[in-house]
C-alpha cells in the first residue's frame, strides 16, 4: 500500500513521519514545491526507522508527480497561511488555485485515489479538491473534524482528570467559531460528560475547542501541526486498514440533516473506499439549529469559491 502526502511543511511532515512509525503502509511519498525539503525530510525520517523499527519506506519528492503514481490515499496539505492585509477571499483564491493544481496532478498519476484535504479554509478547500478531481464525492474529503473533537476531549480530560482514552465525543458543522460540538453525544468510560462536570465548565471548554487553533497561534505565531497530522494519519490508518472507524469528517452532504450540495462536518464511516456511510444522529432542535447556522456561514465560502470559478462575462 501507498501513501501520498503532499505539502512537507509542518503538517505534511508529522503526517508523513507518524504513518511510518506506524508501519501499515509500504512507502510514503512526502512532495513539496521548495527543492530539496521533501527529499531532506524523508530521508531523515527514514534514517528514524532502525530506531523506531517501521519498515516503512519514506520517500521524498520535489514537484515530480511521477513519484505518487498509484497511492491509494492522497493527504493535501499544500497552501499557504493568511497574511497580514490579505483577504478570505484572497486567501480563498490562492488556495484554491494551489489545490486545483495539486488535485490535478494527483488525479493524472492516481485515478483511484482516496483524497484527504487539510488544507485551509478546509470546508471550501475539500469542495475545490472535489470539483477538481471529478470523482465520488466518498473519495473525497476534509480532516477537521478528528482535529477539533481530540482538542475538545484533550481538554475535558484535563478539566476531569481523568486519561482521554476514556472520552468520546461527537463534534459537527464547519471548522472555525461556528463549528458544532455535542455534549449530549460526549461521554467518560461510557458515563454522560452533564453528570461529571458544571454546565458552565462544560460550555467553557467548548468556548475553547471553537477557538482551539487561534489559540495555538497566538502562542505561538503560527498554526498547529503535531495534532492536525496525527489526526490526517489516523484517517488515513482506517482507510488503509478498512477498520470501518467513525470519525467526524468533512463531507458531501447530499439530503443529510436536511442539507445538500455542501461539504460540512459530519460523522462518517471510514474504509477502504473512503466514507462508507454518512451517519445521521437524531439532533433535537436547538443541535440542528447550530448545525445549519454552521452550514450557512460554511456555504457563503464555497459560494465565493462557485463566484470565482463563473467566467466573465463580456
Amino acid at each position: 500500500m501507498k501513501v501520498t502526502v503532499v505539502g512537507a511543511g509542518n503538517v505534511g511532515a508529522t503526517c508523513a513521519d507518524v504513518i511510518a512509525h506506524k508501519d501499515f503502509v509500504h512507502e510514503v511519498v512526502l512532495l513539496d514545491i521548495k527543492e530539496g525539503i521533501a527529499e531532506g525530510k524523508s530521508l531523515d525520517m527514514w534514517q528514524t526507522a532502525p530506531i523506531n523499527l517501521y519498515d516503512t519506506r519514506v520517500i521524498g519528492s520535489t514537484n515530480d508527480y511521477s513519484k505518487t503514481a498509484k497511492s491509494d490515499v492522497v493527504v493535501i496539505t499544500s497552501g499557504l497561511p493568511r497574511k497580514p492585509g490579505m483577504s478570505r477571499d484572497d486567501l480563498i483564491a490562492t488556495n484554491a488555485g494551489i489545490v486545483r493544481s495539486v488535485t490535478e496532478n494527483i488525479i493524472k498519476y492516481s485515478p483511484d485515489a482516496i483524497i484527504i484535504v487539510v488544507s485551509n479554509p478546509l470546508d471550501v478547500m475539500t469542495y475545490c479538491a472535489f470539483l477538481t478531481a471529478k470523482v465520488d464525492s466518498k473519495k473525497v474529503f476534509g480532516m477537521a473534524g478528528i482535529l477539533d473533537t481530540a482538542r475538545y476531549r484533550a481538554f475535558l480530560a484535563e478539566a476531569l482528570n481523568t486519561s482521554p482514552k476514556d472520552i468520546q465525543a461527537v463534534l459537527m458543522g464547519g471548522h472555525g467559531d461556528t463549528m458544532v460540538p455535542l455534549p449530549r453525544y460526549t461521554t467518560v468510560a461510557g458515563i454522560p460528560v452533564t453528570e461529571l462536570i458544571d454546565k458552565d465548565k462544560l460550555d467553557a471548554i467548548v468556548d475553547r475547542t471553537k477557538k482551539g487553533g487561534g489559540e495555538l497561534v497566538n502562542l505561538m505565531g503560527t498554526s498547529a501541526w503535531y495534532a492536525p497530522g496525527a489526526a490526517a494519519a489516523q484517517m488515513v490508518e482506517a482507510i488503509i486498514k478498512d477498520s470501518q472507524r467513525i470519525f467526524p469528517c468533512c463531507a458531501m452532504l447530499n439530503g443529510q440533516y436536511g442539507l445538500k450540495d455542501i461539504y460540512l462536518g459530519v460523522p462518517v464511516k471510514l474504509g477502504k473506499n473512503g466514507i462508507e456511510e454518512i451517519i445521521e444522529l437524531k439532533l433535537n432542535d436547538d443541535e440542528m439549529k447550530l448545525l445549519h447556522a454552521s452550514a450557512k456561514s460554511v456555504k457563503e465560502v464555497m459560494d465565493v469559491l462557485d463566484n470565482m470559478n463563473q467566467p466573465a462575462v463580456k
